[in-house]
């Protein structure tokens, strides 16, 4: 969105055009048998409009509510209201109806909103572990900023937008997704992943252009993505659970440097001081 803004200083100030990123909400209807004819509130996000479909798909996705791609009959984005998507479930789906209609409003920085369970999401997550893989270089993984970077076209734009990108072991891009919502971002990339049928991701490196917290890496579990790495910081209880689970965790990752928090086997150059699991 172009607004109007004071570009100031000490001594000189301008005033010129800039572009801020576009955050509105969106709802979530699911349609399904146990919930009755009309369709119920599954919650409302805040989010950067584009990708509804799989925004929808992914967040079902990483709140277990379905379980494939088989699991969801259709995603429509609403002609009727704006910022609603109709997600329609197939009558096979085992349906917690009690989580279903839980509602929560949740904002653009926020992942587990809503949710009343997080001890036992915790315990789901802890009890995954991810498939053992080849290892791969610790340079080309420092050289995945840079060309997630270039693929960001929102964020050159407004520079407000967060962006996860998954590349596979041989660092090839292949696909990103950019909300103002760094667990949108997220849920965008698994959702477009699961309707495309790419899930699981075994030998696969997702990307993260902010920090790792607990609900992002829970998220990356859902997947079995072999590596997680964040420009930013993790959190503690994200080291946790990626120790637990075999997962790889990076953060801080640059074009020189980057701390390993856990699974370093899987980086041929993975110094000695990080042998721990």
């Amino acid at each position: 969105m172009k607004v109007n803004i004071i570009r100031a200083g000490l001594d000189t100030h301008v005033e010129k055009d800039d572009r801020v990123a576009v955050e509105a909400p969106l709802e979530y209807l699911l349609h399904h048998p146990a919930l009755g004819i009309e369709s119920v509130s599954f919650g409302t996000t805040m989010r950067t409009p584009g990708d509804d479909e799989y925004l929808a798909a992914g967040l079902l996705y990483g709140e277990g509510i379905v379980d494939a791609a088989t699991d969801i009959d259709a995603i429509e984005s609403s002609t009727r209201r704006p910022n609603v998507v109709n997600v329609r479930l197939r009558p096979h789906v085992q349906l917690d109806v009690q989580m279903a209609t839980r509602r929560f409003s949740a904002g653009s920085s926020c992942g587990v909103c809503g949710t009343t369970g997080l001890d036992a999401a915790i315990a789901r997550a802890a009890a995954t572990r991810i498939a053992d893989t080849r290892a791969i270089e610790l340079e080309l993984l420092m050289r995945l900023p840079a060309r997630m970077r270039e693929a960001q076209s929102k964020f050159g734009d407004t520079g407000g937008i967060h962006a996860s990108a998954l590349f596979d072991f041989s660092g090839n891009l292949l696909t990103v997704a950019e909300d103002v919502g760094r667990h949108n971002a997220f849920d965008k990339l698994v959702g477009e992943n699961l309707l495309t049928g790419r899930l699981p991701l075994k030998e696969h490196i997702i990307l993260l252009s902010g920090r790792a917290s607990f609900e992002l890496v829970q998220k990356a579990l859902r997947t079995g993505v072999a590596v997680l790495a964040a420009i930013g910081a993790p959190s503690s209880l994200a080291v946790n659970l990626a120790v637990a689970s075999g997962l790889t965790l990076v953060g801080f990752l640059r074009d020189r440097h980057c701390n390993v928090y856990s699974s370093p086997q899987r980086f041929t150059a993975a110094p000695l001081w990080l042998n721990k699991t």
